[in-house]
């Protein structure tokens, strides 16, 4: 008989065991940036209520709100690029500890300005301090955690954000009724305190320059020099950020060109509100148990299906005549948020040389910042000239295009052995940085294919080895 059939339902001692391997073998430091980052997300309260405050509490137009909402975001473009290099030149805790502080102080003084065009500068200013942590955070949670563990790790920081959006969104709601200057305030607060964490908890993680790789290993060359043209000529690279624009694209579609298709076809606000909480939902529940699946798996081939499972779920809404079905679409594209999130971060860091992950960050978080100020505008005008349908069915012939690219770019990509044919991890030693250090003192304009498969290869070693803490290193 079959061992499927005759094996016992899985019991709580399993499902317990289960939860304990998800975020076990993971660095205490790397819970505390856990923890900043949950607290962040609950004080989330702006950015959600910022149109229904302009609009509502303060009678300004929807054009207004709209402008508004562009400033933001391209306060957050601005920011990426700039954060990425201060990442690297200052380090990773200055940076977040400036982001976090500046965005205390502007989010509250948002919630005095009276004057619209004060409105629209201030608002433009908390976008480019809220982005401002983006590179930091994830270029120090990379420093943090050893290769074989980050795709789990970037799978529990997204749920963490997730989580924390789910309950802000909730208490945003209530806090509101109090008045809007409460909301404000409140993510004041709480920002403060995540700056707190982060000051009190969490030391410097920036490498220095000639660290060895990993405990005992040999101290390599000087790193050479990475700069903004750096990252630009990085051709692989850049093609990742490219086609990541075109997902941030589709996935961006959710909170403008969604809400505005159901209107139009004549669903409540309530039935957008309850469409979209399948999405925060899914997330909550399936990400942990999802990347367990599909950690040690070919990010290849869970790229190319993420992003067919985002540009055909999106498209299913264009079938969508009833609040089932277009639950039944955001729950397709959702899995395909669920896989890609995790997968894309754990590729970019293994493309990034050690020593210029919040450049290579920064430019990651740019196409995220370029999608939230381009998707809202691209939608509209295809609903308006093209209607609906045809925005749908573009989606799903973007999110096929994302899927070729992640084909063709990864097809070289090597299975669990290095560059030179050993087992990837044989000759590593336990460090947060194996894997990704490979490019480190290459020379600018030389060959860096290798060193990028042999950090992938590494990066996909099932071996689990002991994580040890970077070295503090201070800023200059």
């Amino acid at each position: 008989m079959p061992a499927s059939i005759t094996s016992p339902p899985p019991g709580p001692g399993r499902l317990r065991r289960a939860a304990r391997e998800s975020v076990s073998g993971l660095p205490r430091q790397f819970w505390w940036l856990w923890t900043s980052t949950l607290i962040n997300r609950l004080g989330s309260f702006v950015a959600t209520f910022l149109a229904l405050y302009l609009t509502v509490e303060r009678g300004y137009s929807a054009s207004y709100a709209g402008l508004v909402g562009a400033l933001y975001g391209l306060g957050g473009v601005i920011s990426s690029v700039g954060a990425g290099v201060l990442t690297d030149r200052l380090g990773r805790r200055p940076t977040m500890l400036i982001a976090q502080l500046s965005t205390a102080a502007s989010v509250a003084l948002l919630g005095f300005m009276a004057h619209p065009v004060a409105i629209a500068v201030v608002a433009g200013v908390v976008g480019m301090a809220t982005n401002a942590s983006r590179p930091a955070v994830q270029a120090m949670m990379a420093d943090l955690v050893a290769p074989e563990d980050r795709v789990r790790a970037f799978s529990l920081n997204y749920w963490a954000i997730n989580l924390g959006f789910a309950v802000s969104s909730t208490a945003a709601g209530l806090i509101a009724r109090h008045g809007y200057t409460a909301l404000f305030l409140g993510e004041s607060a709480l920002v403060l305190v995540c700056a707190l964490v982060v000051f009190r908890k969490l030391p410097e993680s920036r490498p220095a320059a000639g660290a060895p790789d990993g405990p005992g290993g040999a101290v390599g060359p000087a790193p050479a020099p990475v700069s903004l043209l750096t990252v630009v000529r990085d051709g692989r690279f850049m093609t990742v950020v490219g086609l990541n624009l075109l997902l941030a694209l589709i996935f961006q579609q959710a909170y403008v060109s969604m809400p505005v298709s159901m209107g139009r076809g004549g669903f409540s606000s309530a039935d957008f509100g309850l469409v979209i909480a399948v999405n925060g939902i899914l997330v909550v529940l399936l990400q942990i148990p999802v990347t367990r699946c599909i950690e040690h798996r070919s990010p290849a081939m869970l790229l190319v299906g993420s992003s067919l499972l985002a540009g055909y779920g999106f498209g299913l809404t264009a079938l969508a005549g009833s609040v089932a079905m277009y639950a039944l679409a955001v729950t397709v594209w959702t899995l395909g948020e669920i896989i890609n999130s995790p997968t894309q971060m754990g590729l970019v860091v293994r493309l990034s040389p050690l020593h210029g992950r919040g450049r290579y960050q920064g430019m990651y978080a740019l196409s995220w910042s370029i999608a939230t100020l381009a998707a809202p505008l691209l939608g509209g005008m295809v609903i308006d000239h093209y209607g609906a349908d045809a925005l749908w069915a573009g989606c799903a012939a973007v999110g096929t295009v994302a899927a070729m690219g992640y084909a063709l770019l990864l097809r070289s990509l090597p299975g669990r052995t290095g560059a030179a044919g050993a087992p990837a991890g044989a000759s590593r030693a336990a460090s947060p940085t194996v894997g990704t250090g490979v490019r480190t003192g290459v020379a600018k304009g030389a060959d860096t294919t290798a060193g990028h498969d042999a950090g992938l290869a590494a990066a996909h070693s099932p071996v689990r080895r002991e994580v040890t803490q970077p070295v503090p290193h201070s800023a200059p």
